[in-house]
């Protein structure tokens, strides 16, 4: 492991470029800090700089150094300054859940913030591909999927389900396998995944969604009844989704032999650290979704 000491003192001097001003910035000898770039280069068993006088310049071994000790460094501040300012709620914490989940979520998490002005919400909507790809990049904090994750990155927990159903035009009062077939399908981003839970179940033609016409796509939850208002096609979708659209009168909701529910699962990589806010949001994501 590299001394972090002598490492801070590598980087300092490369950055302040002077031996007698690094050692007044660092309250050390100008000794103390040929010292500790003599015990780094030994550690490392390469030499860091090419003294010339009292000026130095860096080798290939000193840049790439400089450069990826510097990250070290800021990410060990980082470290240090959240865990010694970890508090429930103050902070930013990054979510990611599908549209439909969101419509609903969204708004009351909106509400939690204004009790707490310190913490911060970012939400974005995205299907459960992109979901797991923002977890294992670290890019969001928690994240809430259909399926769960394989990836061994990610911890998913199970928080309930869902009803998926079928949506047609409120012109559409009787559904067959012949009406879904004249409809067409309208796509979105989990649309064949729906489909495959749903219709499987209630259809025995049903095999995949290629065996409906393409009748659109949107990847605006908020938007893809739209087309289905106007009896452009079907498509299937969470229940709460379905609540959240504006034109209720204009769209029919069909009961089907057979009722499905889709899981919904809390996921987080395994290797971030949870801070406090986190576990904050967690039990108010479980609690919401416990009362829907």
């Amino acid at each position: 492991m590299i001394n972090i000491s002598w490492l801070q003192t590598f980087c300092k001097l490369v950055d302040v470029g002077h031996f007698t001003q690094t050692s007044e910035a660092l309250y050390m000898t100008q000794s103390g800090v040929s010292q500790h770039i003599k015990k780094l280069e030994q550690q490392l068993d390469t030499a860091l700089l090419i003294r010339s006088g009292k000026s130095f310049t860096l080798t290939e071994a000193g840049i790439t150094l400089h450069h990826q000790g510097k990250i070290l460094l800021h990410s060990m501040t980082e470290l240090e300054s959240t865990i010694k300012e970890d508090e429930p709620h103050t902070g930013t914490v990054k979510i990611s859940s599908p549209g439909s989940l969101g419509l609903k979520l969204y708004p009351h998490l909106l509400s939690i913030q204004q009790q707490h002005p310190e913490l911060s919400i970012d939400y974005s909507f995205a299907p459960n591909s992109d979901i797991e790809r923002r977890i294992t990049a670290r890019k969001i904090d928690i994240g809430l999927i259909t399926e769960r994750s394989k990836h061994q990155d990610i911890i998913s927990e199970k928080i309930a389900l869902e009803p998926l159903v079928l949506i047609t035009s409120s012109e559409v009062k009787t559904i067959n396998w012949q009406v879904l077939r004249k409809l067409g399908f309208i796509n979105h981003p989990d649309g064949a995944h729906h489909a495959q839970l749903l219709l499987s179940k209630n259809f025995a033609e049903f095999e995949h969604i290629e065996q409906f016409r393409h009748s659109g796509f949107s990847n605006q939850v908020s938007l893809i009844l739209e087309p289905v208002s106007r009896g452009l096609g079907f498509t299937v979708l969470p229940i709460h989704a379905t609540r959240a659209f504006n034109n209720q009168a204009n769209i029919n909701v069909h009961k089907l032999g057979h009722s499905v529910s889709e899981p919904l699962y809390l996921c987080r990589n395994r290797y971030s650290f949870e801070t406090k806010r986190i576990r904050f949001i967690k039990s108010v994501i479980s609690n919401f979704i416990e009362d829907f």
